[in-house]
């Protein structure tokens, strides 16, 4: 009988640590930046910066469908940081000119 308490503790231990949150707010955040980066005509004014805020927005899409929920995080941070970095650039070149 104490086997089948410890097969079921283990279970219910390991599907604890299966259970991760889905990022959705990072996601949204990510793309809301993207967005606003793209409408600055960051793609023009700061290229690197946006082009690798579009490559870790792509990933975290990615990682997000495969159901790898922590590289999303990861990456739609990283993301979301290299967008408002182009944004803010193109929005300084701007209004230089």
């Amino acid at each position: 009988m104490s086997f089948k308490k410890l097969i079921i503790l283990s279970m219910i231990l390991t599907a604890c640590g299966l259970a991760t949150t889905r990022p959705k707010e990072e996601m949204n955040m990510a793309q809301a930046a993207f967005l606003a980066a793209k409408a600055s005509k960051a793609e023009v004014h700061a290229p690197t910066l946006f082009r690798k805020a579009e490559i870790y927005y792509l990933k975290a899409k990615s990682a997000y469908r495969r159901k790898y929920f922590n590289k999303a995080k990861q990456y739609a941070t990283l993301s979301q940081k290299f967008a408002e970095q182009a944004e803010f650039e193109s929005i300084k070149k701007a209004t230089q000119e």
